[in-house]
């Protein structure tokens, strides 16, 4: 798959489906990668150009030294579409990628068609929470990271009911850049986006997992008041709803877009 040389760093992407086409960009959580969105990206690729990538520290993107920020995490989304020619899109991120959404709608907002925030918030976790784990992994590594995801990512039901699939997402944390992603949460440590989320004006649809413990459906519905003229959908699943239930979340995504 390509590599694009962009805002200092190397962004692994995919383009999929007809160029001609309104483009999706779909951006991932922290601790996966482009695959997290395998199923929705081929659904949406009959209908529409779907341009996926790896945030930086994830994946095949490059790892480069911090600090990062959410500036930083949206900027690469704005020089990956100045590179590909690309003047507006639609957005779906989910946890960070929903962070990045929402710094892209308050500060680029021409570049948005609709966007979709997914399993996130305003605020994710707290300042201490993320500098407390960004120190962890850069002192032991990524094993003990992957060895409490399931819990963080999934429902009990879908951990018992899929065990290979949640073992090659545990996997991917393993091999991933431990200064990558603890850049990763230097930068959500430091993003508050509780005071300018109101002055996104893109269409917005946010989606909750209903069993979700890291961005709870409160969180969600924060969010849905703070955006005028948004709409909330909750799905069955706890954080990584794309994966645990992709069926629903892609007919709630392409509904959206479509209409």
């Amino acid at each position: 798959m390509p590599t694009a040389t962009i805002n200092g760093t190397h962004l692994h992407y995919r383009g999929q489906g007809d160029r001609a086409l309104p483009t999706v960009v779909l951006s991932n959580s922290l601790g996966t990668d482009m695959d997290m969105w395998n199923e929705l990206a081929y659904r949406l690729a009959r209908r529409f150009h779907v341009l996926r990538y790896d945030t930086r520290g994830h994946g095949g993107s490059a790892s480069p030294a911090g600090p990062y920020s959410l500036e930083l995490l949206g900027g690469d989304v704005v020089k990956l579409l100045d590179m590909l020619d690309i003047e507006r899109a639609h957005f779906v991120g989910l946890s960070m990628g929903g962070a990045i959404g929402q710094w892209l709608g308050i500060h680029a907002p021409r570049r948005l068609a609709k966007l979709v925030l997914a399993n996130t918030a305003a605020r994710i976790g707290t300042e201490e929470g993320w500098r407390s784990r960004a120190a962890a992994v850069r002192a032991g590594g990524m094993s003990q990271i992957a060895e409490g995801s399931p819990g963080r990512w999934f429902t009990p039901g879908f951990i018992a009911a899929q065990p290979a699939r949640v073992r090659a997402l545990q996997d991917d944390v393993t091999q991933l850049d431990p200064e990558g992603y603890a850049a990763c949460c230097d930068a959500l440590a430091d993003a508050d986006l509780r005071a300018d989320v109101k002055r996104i004006t893109a269409p917005t649809l946010v989606i909750a997992g209903t069993q979700d413990p890291v961005t709870t459906i409160d969180d969600a519905r924060a969010i849905q008041h703070a955006i005028a003229g948004s709409t909330l959908v909750s799905l069955p699943a706890s954080h990584l709803s794309a994966i645990e239930v992709p069926e629903p979340f892609a007919e709630a995504v392409e509904a959206f877009l479509l209409h």
